[in-house]
């Protein structure tokens, strides 16, 4: 298993909920949305690669 993604997804959830709440407390709420969905996205980007691999797996496990 790749621990570095983990580590990866898991340091973006920090730094953006961080961001998030400094921006919530400066009255920027638009803002902060907008960053929420921005790190979902970067998310979702990082782990595209590993979630097609699976596929790639499964598929060669049951012959499909």
């Amino acid at each position: 298993m790749n621990i570095d993604l983990i580590f990866q997804i898991a340091g973006i959830g920090l730094l953006i909920s961080i961001l998030n709440i400094v921006l919530k407390q400066a009255g920027k709420e638009e803002q902060a949305h907008m960053l929420a969905l921005l790190g979902v996205v970067i998310v979702l980007l990082l782990i595209i690669p590993t979630i097609s691999q699976l596929f790639t797996t499964i598929r060669t496990v049951f012959n499909l």
